[in-house]
Formats: structure tokens, C-alpha cells, sequence
């Protein structure tokens, strides 16, 4: 552990799984908490096995998101793997979980309920749809709350089918949501020395990330039309064909307009009574885009874009995985590390996004295999071997099953 990490000290308990709340218990385990995550004994986390790809014994899904922890297999439904579960929760300063509401596991590990009984504990429950409401107790994946909460209404082309983001937006949205409360709780613990209750859903973050689509809603009670890679509020601003490739160019105001006209080498066009404003050019959109896509067909995306950078005009290619770790930006950033995995080597993951004072936390072991750490958890909660033993091979009484 680093000393000096900003959450040295904080212990995670993680009964999450999928993707909201582990991605929220890595993001603290690479700010320097240690964080033991709770699976079943009969195959773990289910994004163990949402592949290929896999690396190993474990899909890729399940990688990206569970380095700097420790492993354990409990079954929560036994006495024993609460036992455990309750111990831990006596030395944890958060819990999260994801259980669907109404569950039995709901019940047995209810956030409030867990606060009432360790006051420092901050607790985060993840849900699909929040904690009221006729939806309330609907399980819920991410496609289903895109498209429930609007997102993909939102997403594709005019003339197209409604089509959900590239990756979980619902899922990774509640997970910095969560991830904020847990860090607001902390603070706030810091002052009065008691833990919180702190509740987020894939459907409340989606609503909050609507943002100005939501005010601009309010003020017209006019649903926004899909407009494919476009802006409702700007025009030029979305993806446009080049000769071998895609290019986006986002004009924010007119002067970078009129640098555009003249990349272009059509500068008459600034001068253009339906296009000299934004207003006039959203109003006009479907005859600034033609103007624009027939220019840039002309010549390759990398032309173009060392020529409008050249003319202050905001541009970047469309690119593909392989070009963004290719990219020289993505290698200065060091935003791609490595650490090393029991089974299959060198593993390499996208680094925490954030620097303090300019240094990016590495990741310090793994994600774990399945169990990889049960017994070493349960000798530091003072389990002795006999005790452990009968855990593990599952002849105590309600024992949490074979590791």
C-alpha cells in the first residue's frame, strides 16, 4: 500500500458486481484504498465469464475493472458467509453494494440498517432505478436504462433506429455518481466522525447527464430529434466524410466559422446571409452539413486536419482503438500501464484518469483470480485453521462453500 496515496487507510468492502459498483471500488483502490471483494463460490462475479475475449481464466470485461483487490468466495445466504461479512464490516469504512431490491441479500445487507449498526461505515447501494417510484424494484441493465431513461432516443441517425452509446454509459454514469457520494460521505465522516447512507441508479444518473437536452425540453416540450454525430445547439459540430476516413469538426462560435470558410478555400460562405450566425446556421443544418461534407470529400482526414488546426478550427479524426493506443497523446499521459497477473503475465490496463500533483497512481497487484484471497482474509479476521478449513471445504454450519 502507498502511504501517501489520498486514500491510504480507507478499507472497501465490495458486494457489487457487474460494472457500476466494482468500477467505483477500483477507482478508490487506485486512490490507495484496500478493498476485499465478496463473490459467490459457484463461479464468482458473472463478468467472469461475459466473454470472449478472455485473458486467462476470466474474461476481459471482468479485468477492466477489479485490479488493486482481494478476492473472497462467501455464500451471503449462510450464517457463516454473514459471519465473515459482518466482521469485515466491523474494520471496513465503506460497503458497496448492487443487490436488487427485494432481494433476501437486500434485506440482510440494507445500507441504513448497516449504518445504524457501524456508525463509521459509509455505505453506497447501486440500483437500476432508485429507491422509489413503480420501477423501484426492476432489475435493470445498462442497454435497458439507456433506453428507459431516454439516452438512446437521443442516439443514432435521423432516419435510423434508436441505437444505445458504444459503451455503458448508464452503468459507468451511476458508477462516478457513486463514486462521488462515497467521496462526499468520507469527507463529511472527516468532520463528524459518522458514515452515511448513499444511494445512486443507473435511471437518476442518466437523467442528471441529460443536462441541457433536459432545459431545452423544459422550455420547448419538444422531444430533440436524433442527429446522428451532430449538436442540437451548433452547426458545423459532428463527423463528416473525408476521402479516406472521418473527420470531426466543432465550430463554438463564429469567428471559428469563418476560419473554417477560408480552410475550406469557400470564405464567401462567411459572408452568407443564412449562415453568418450559429442560429442562422442550426436553421440552415442540412445545407451548411452538404456544404461542408462536399469540401472535405476532396482530400484525406490528415490533411484536413493539419490544415484547419492551422486555422484555429477545433478537428480530430474518428479513430479507431488501435490508432488511440497507438497515439502519441495517450503515451505522454501515461493513461496505459501494466501489472503483473498470476496466470497470465503482464496485463495491461487504462490508468486512473486523475494525477495528484502530477503523479498517476500505478496499479499495485492484479484483478484477483476467482477466491485468490480467502484464506489470507480470513486468518487477518482471526480465523483459526480448524475454523478456516471447515469454511473453506464447507462443512460449517452454513459455511460459505468450497473456495
Amino acid at each position: 500500500m502507498n502511504a501517501t496515496a489520498p486514500l491510504a487507510g480507507i478499507r472497501v468492502l465490495d458486494l457489487s458486481k457487474i460494472l457500476a459498483g466494482p468500477y467505483v471500488s477500483q477507482a478508490l483502490s487506485d486512490m490507495g484504498a484496500e478493498v476485499v471483494k465478496v463473490e459467490h463460490p459457484d463461479g464468482g462475479d458473472p463478468t467472469r465469464k461475459w466473454g470472449p475475449p478472455f485473458n486467462g481464466p476470466d474474461a476481459t470485461y471482468n479485468l477492466a475493472v477489479n485490479r488493486n483487490k482481494r478476492s473472497i468466495t462467501l455464500d451471503l445466504t449462510t450464517e457463516a458467509g454473514r459471519d465473515v461479512v459482518d466482521r469485515l464490516l466491523e474494520r471496513s469504512d465503506v460497503v458497496i453494494d448492487n443487490f436488487r431490491p427485494g432481494s433476501s441479500l437486500a434485506r440482510a445487507f440494507h445500507g441504513p440498517q448497516l449504518v445504524e449498526r457501524h456508525p463509521q461505515l459509509v455505505a453506497l447501494h447501486i440500483s437500476a432505478y432508485g429507491e422509489s417510484g413503480p420501477l423501484r424494484d426492476e432489475p435493470g441493465y445498462d442497454m435497458v436504462v439507456q433506453a428507459a431513461a431516454g439516452l438512446m432516443s437521443l442516439t443514432g441517425e435521423p432516419d435510423g433506429p434508436p441505437v444505445k452509446a458504444g459503451f455503458a454509459f448508464g452503468d459507468l454514469g451511476a458508477a462516478m455518481w457513486g463514486l462521488t457520494g462515497v467521496l462526499a460521505a468520507l469527507v463529511e465522516r472527516a468532520r463528524t466522525g459518522r458514515g452515511k447512507y448513499v444511494s445512486t441508479s443507473l435511471y437518476e444518473s442518466q437523467l442528471a447527464f441529460h443536462a441541457s437536452f433536459a432545459t431545452g425540453y423544459f422550455a420547448t416540450g419538444q422531444n430533440p430529434p436524433r442527429l446522428g454525430s451532430g449538436h442540437p445547439s451548433l452547426v458545423p459540430y459532428q463527423a463528416y466524410p473525408t476521402a479516406d476516413g472521418h473527420l470531426v469538426i466543432a465550430v463554438g462560435n463564429n469567428a471559428q466559422w469563418r476560419a473554417l470558410c477560408t480552410a475550406l478555400n469557400r470564405p464567401e460562405l462567411a459572408e452568407h446571409p443564412d449562415y453568418a450566425t450559429n442560429a442562422d446556421r442550426v436553421d440552415h443544418r442540412e445545407e451548411v452539413n452538404r456544404v461542408v461534407a462536399r469540401a472535405l470529400r476532396a482530400n484525406s482526414s490528415a490533411h484536413w486536419s493539419d490544415l484547419l488546426k492551422q486555422h484555429g478550427v477545433p478537428v480530430a479524426p474518428v479513430r479507431t482503438l488501435a490508432e488511440v493506443y497507438r497515439c502519441p497523446q495517450t503515451t505522454a499521459l501515461g493513461m496505459v500501464d501494466s501489472v503483473e497477473h498470476p496466470v497470465v503475465g503482464e496485463l495491461e490496463q487504462i490508468a486512473l484518469p486523475v494525477t495528484f500533483d502530477g503523479q498517476r497512481p500505478r496499479p499495485r497487484t492484479a484483478p484477483p483470480t476467482l477466491g485468490q484471497h480467502t484464506r489470507e482474509v480470513l486468518e487477518s479476521l482471526g480465523y483459526d485453521q480448524d475454523e478456516i478449513a471447515r469454511l473453506l471445504d464447507g462443512r460449517a454450519p452454513g459455511g460459505p462453500g468450497q473456495n
